[in-house]
């Protein structure tokens, strides 16, 4: 008899697995799942388990959706970073790490390429009175973002009414805070809380693994690993553009149909940004993002 589970976490071949029933076992892949080629199992994974003699995931059912980036230090490969994810929660600090607005492009990228909607979360805002200013661009563009403070209580109930019922895969550089804000919403996950390093002004990484943790709404949330360096997979030159939102009513309006937007006349894009309706920053970004693009062949 098959019963239907999800992928919590896993290392070394052995999986963690949450069965509806809410009992979590220690699960392997029948080895018809490993042949070369085959899928790779990921965080997030719906799977069907037998038990015969032990608990084995004898099948893993179609993703609807997958967040992938590429595979650190291979051009050609991807990894999928958690599947069956209904929302991405990019945490960025305003200060302590200081934020890096690329790298915040960056993962919406990836997000984006990937179809799932995302939100951003301003953490350690009570450090930083200027915070709204700092982001702006972001809400300008369409995205949500929250202001929250863990140190003040300030804007938890709201960020935990958006994890609520959901699969949410939090992502963002190391030292943002993303475990102390999941301790904070939901005091009973007790994360592992890292420091920030004074000395770089980098954080420690304090999660090796993407961890999927139920909670008490019946959601889930995804405590990704702080990621230095994002890789964009899937996304090709033509493709970009309309990952950022604010660009994508000028799409189709440009002179030429193959515009790349960087030099073109009669680019709507950058008429855009010239007008002041797009941030500049972000055309910046993009520009950035489109050589880089273009140059790994993505």
């Amino acid at each position: 008899m098959s019963v239907p589970a999800v992928v919590l976490s896993g290392t070394g071949g052995v999986w963690q697995v949450r069965d509806a029933q809410g009992a979590v076992h220690e699960a392997s892949m029948r080895g018809r799942l490993k042949l070369p080629g085959g899928l790779k199992l990921a965080v997030g994974d719906r799977v069907m388990l037998e038990h015969d003699g032990g608990v084995t995931i004898g099948e893993v059912l179609p993703r609807r959706s997958s967040l992938t980036r590429r595979a650190p230090g291979n051009r050609y490969d991807s990894r999928v970073v958690v599947a069956n994810v209904d929302q991405v929660v990019v945490v960025f600090a305003v200060v302590k790490p200081e934020p890096h607005r690329r790298m915040l492009d960056r993962f919406l990228v990836v997000a984006e390429s990937n179809e799932i909607p995302a939100r951003i979360v301003v953490n350690k805002v009570d450090l930083d009175p200027r915070a709204n200013e700092q982001f702006a661009d972001y809400e300008r563009a369409g995205y949500p973002v929250h202001y929250t403070s863990v140190k003040r209580g300030l804007g938890l109930v709201e960020l935990g009414s958006v994890l609520a019922g959901r699969v949410s895969a939090l992502t963002g550089p190391s030292g943002v805070g993303k475990s102390s804000l999941l301790n904070a919403i939901y005091p009973g996950l007790n994360l592992r809380v890292g420091e920030i390093s004074e000395s770089v002004n980098k954080g420690r990484h304090t999660t090796v693994g993407a961890l999927m943790h139920p909670l008490p709404d019946g959601g889930y949330v995804v405590d990704t690993p702080g990621l230095r360096e994002v890789g964009i997979w899937g996304v090709d030159g033509a493709m970009l553009a309309a990952c950022f939102p604010e660009f994508r009513a000028a799409l189709g309006a440009c002179k030429f149909r193959d515009c790349r937007h960087l030099t073109e006349p009669g680019c709507a894009v950058r008429a855009l940004v010239e007008s002041g309706q797009a941030s500049a920053e972000r055309y910046d970004s993009y520009a950035r993002l489109l050589a880089e693009v273009e140059g790994s062949g993505s």
